[in-house]
């Protein structure tokens, strides 16, 4: 089994692959997005696993990747095309080159023409292939700027990803209707611009006419990702809250651990979002906390200050997880759920208002 995710980017519409070897849990990232790092992060350590290395299936015009970031937080090496010419690129990669992560590997193809720097990677077994913007979902990447060369794509897609057996699953870099995966064969009869009998010239007079604007961030993407997303300060940007010792989780939410509150309840504003009869109950409450019940919290936030954190708590950590994005939007921002509620407080012997042993 391999592990595997497919994460996406809104805003670019770019899709980031986490690729995991579960014997070793080693772990790679192809196509990583400057503003999604922190959530990367999160999923790897959630699924307790090692990154081992970003890699840029090629120098993106869309989107500021997050390699640099990545490499700062973990360690995790930068694998793009040698063509590329990227500054700060830790391995540069040429046709036929493995990508190692644990027992498994991927396969480097050289498939130029949206861009002289494009790969695609094809997983050891053949039955995944991340293509990039080279081949997306009845589509292709488009051949008007950075290198760009029509024929150079159609003989790149033929020779290097339609020779790959047909049930093979593409995963491409973008997709904009939604769309998750597609497969060789599907492509090879369906694809509107490369499929069925379509030829070169075909496809060169197709591309040839697209007249599409260019992608609104290519003048930072590009620059950018020609450092691997390297900042010109060299200061990785939107760091974690400082008030406290906080761990962003998948699902997006800040925690912080239930020690900490109960060592600095004094410098914290601490609400208790369960019910009277919870906060009363077996399991006690935190002295110090106040009680206001998840379904009255909106209507009352205006009475909580914005000058000092706020800690969210629950019997679990549910109801409060939800109480954080509810105070978020309320124009909050140092605001952290208590990580495990009042049941992870109890179980590490802190001491609690009322309650029963």
């Amino acid at each position: 089994m391999l592990i595997f995710r497919q994460l996406f980017d809104p805003q670019s519409s770019t899709y980031t692959y986490l690729l995991g070897d579960p014997k070793t849990r080693k772990a790679v990232l192809i196509d990583t997005v400057f503003e999604q790092a922190r959530r990367d992060l999160a999923l790897i350590e959630e699924l307790e696993l090692e990154l081992l290395a970003t890699i840029e299936t090629h120098v993106h015009a869309d989107h500021v990747t997050g390699a640099w970031l990545l490499k700062q937080a973990v360690g995790s090496r930068i694998l793009l095309s040698k063509a590329g010419n990227a500054e700060g690129v830790d391995t540069a990669l040429e046709d036929g080159d493995a990508v190692d992560f644990g027992s498994r590997h991927l396969i480097a193809r050289a498939t130029p023409g949206h861009t002289d720097s494009c790969m695609s990677f094809v997983l050891d077994d053949r039955s995944m292939a991340f293509t990039g913007d080279t081949l997306l979902i009845r589509g292709c990447g488009r051949t008007d700027f950075q290198q760009g060369d029509a024929g150079e794509l159609y003989r790149s897609i033929h020779e290097k990803i339609f020779t790959l057996p047909g049930d093979c699953m593409v995963y491409p870099g973008h997709d904009y209707r939604g769309l998750t995966s597609t497969s060789v064969d599907e492509e090879r009869r369906h694809n509107p611009r490369l499929g069925g009998e379509i030829q070169e010239a075909d496809f060169v007079g197709y591309m040839d006419n697209l007249n599409l604007p260019h992608p609104k961030q290519i003048a930072i993407a590009v620059p950018a990702n020609l450092k691997c997303g390297r900042r010109e300060d060299g200061i990785a940007p939107d760091e974690a809250p400082s008030w406290a010792p906080l761990a962003y989780t998948f699902a997006g939410i800040w925690e912080v651990q239930p020690q900490w509150v109960e060592e600095n309840a004094n410098a914290v504003q601490m609400i208790d979002v369960r019910e009277a009869d919870e906060f009363t109950g077996p399991l006690g409450h935190v002295d110090g906390s106040s009680l206001i019940p998840l379904g009255e919290l909106e209507a009352n936030a205006e009475a909580l200050s914005k000058d000092r954190p706020i800690v969210a708590i629950c019997r679990s950590g549910a109801r409060s997880a939800q109480a954080t994005l509810m105070l978020r939007k309320a124009g909050f921002e140092d605001i952290a759920n208590m990580a495990g509620g009042m049941l992870r407080w109890r179980s590490q012997r802190l001491p609690v208002v009322g309650g029963q042993e």
